[in-house]
């Protein structure tokens, strides 16, 4: 990174390696200092090179232990562990970390774990996949819910013990597509703000603005749980900047008053919307290898200027942005080395980021994902989003041109946007 000119680095820290709790101790159980031990080592590695860290608290992982004790995100008491999870960060790592995030893309995590259960805890109903257990139309909600609240709860141990002494900022990710009417019909417009609803505002508005979108409550009435006046105090501490892990756009076309084929988004649980990327024959962008990445650049500075308006100009940090490739063994090392596609999609976002930071969008980052090739979650190895080439056999790590790309670009605009990864 360093040899890069990358001047930050984005990671998440392991809740289950700090507090590897266990029936016997109880839910606060003694901290892992060899857990502790580890992070130290990293982020002090990273400061030694002049590489800034930036922490995600919870990236999908958590202690079994709460999981089997009280279904986790399904109760409100997971507030009081994640609250305390999160004092333990501050506490140990705090002197040298000055961007913190509570969750990584929650509405992913709640979507796919709690609907449609190809993420753990992989609780479902019948109609949107194959789960022994879970209710798709209420428990999406609930979990988002509690997550929300458990944001306001480390928000509020930050601001209270720690803010003002290690001078840091602390925010929350969100999986952040950019959305466009099919047609001009007034129905899709609609259909539009519902998937923008039904998407990161699910998550942005409760805590910038202490509730849920009008949207979903039309839609949702009793099923969206109500914040109380004790959280209302909570979630009006708000956050210091917005995470947005951008990737592509979509289509959407209205399913609540027009005929939809079943699909992603199309249930009145998720907004009754259809998300396409294709219209009259004409795909949206040209096709990426993951099939649902589309190249879009102009929906980076549209969706940026949708949140610059949207929350009154928030300072937002794109804290992932990348293209994948299938790891196919038909490909050498040398094809993934020249990754063109990678580079001309790169190439496009990040003008199309300037564009919204000349027209005032208060931008204070950019994140490559990824540095490495690396473990994409439930894809594992079969992708490669890494700029950087890693050989899976002997962990050989080799720059890909979009590796040197990228340093020609910080080098001509590193503060413009500040190039962070």
């Amino acid at each position: 990174m360093k040899s890069l000119g990358v001047n930050s680095y984005r990671f998440s820290i392991s809740w289950a390696r700090i507090l590897p709790m266990n029936h016997a101790e109880g839910r606060f159980g003694e901290i892992n200092q060899a857990g502790i031990a580890y992070y130290n080592e990293l982020i002090d590695a990273l400061v030694l090179k002049g590489v800034e860290p930036f922490v995600t608290l919870c990236h999908f992982d958590m202690p079994q232990e709460l999981e089997e004790r009280y279904g986790s995100w399904l109760s409100p008491e997971i507030q009081e562990d994640f609250g305390y999870y999160a004092d333990v960060c501050f506490k140990y790592f705090g002197d040298r970390v000055k961007y913190w995030s509570t969750f990584n893309e929650p509405n992913f995590q709640v979507s796919f774990g709690y609907r449609d259960g190809t993420f753990p805890p992989s609780r479902c109903s019948g109609q949107f996949g194959n789960c022994t257990a879970g209710d798709s139309e209420t428990e999406p909600f609930i979990a988002a819910h509690n997550i929300i609240l458990s944001h306001a709860a480390a928000v509020d141990v930050y601001r209270t013990k720690y803010q003002k002494a290690q001078k840091g900022m602390i925010g929350i990710v969100l999986h952040c597509a950019w959305f466009e009417p099919f047609s001009d019909s007034e129905a899709d417009k609609l259909a539009t703000d519902r998937a923008n609803a039904f998407y990161a505002n699910w998550f942005f508005d409760p805590i910038v603005f202490g509730r849920y979108p009008e949207e979903m409550a039309q839609i949702l009435g009793s099923t969206l749980p109500e914040f109380s006046s004790k959280d209302m105090a909570k979630l009006k501490q708000g956050l210091d900047f917005l995470g947005i892990n951008h990737y592509t756009s979509y289509y959407v076309k209205d399913c609540m008053y027009s005929a939809c084929e079943p699909g992603l988004g199309t249930t009145r649980s998720e907004g009754f919307f259809q998300q396409i990327q294709e219209r009259n024959g004409f795909p949206m962008g040209k096709r990426g290898d993951l099939g649902w990445q589309y190249v879009y650049p102009q929906g980076m500075e549209k969706m940026v200027t949708y949140f610059k308006d949207r929350y009154n100009n928030v300072p937002m940090i794109i804290t992932e942005n990348g293209y994948g490739e299938m790891n196919s063994p038909m490909l050498t090392t040398g094809d993934f080395l020249n990754d063109v596609r990678r580079v001309e999609y790169m190439s496009g976002y990040l003008e199309s980021l300037m564009a919204a930071i000349r027209k005032g969008a208060d931008v204070r980052g950019y994140y490559a994902w990824s540095l490495l090739d690396n473990f994409e979650w439930t894809n594992g190895y079969t992708q490669r989003f890494g700029i950087c080439h890693v050989d899976y056999v002997t962990l050989k790590r080799t720059p890909k041109l979009s590796a040197k790309w990228f340093k020609g670009f910080i080098d001509k605009y590193g503060n413009a946007p500040k190039a962070l990864m």
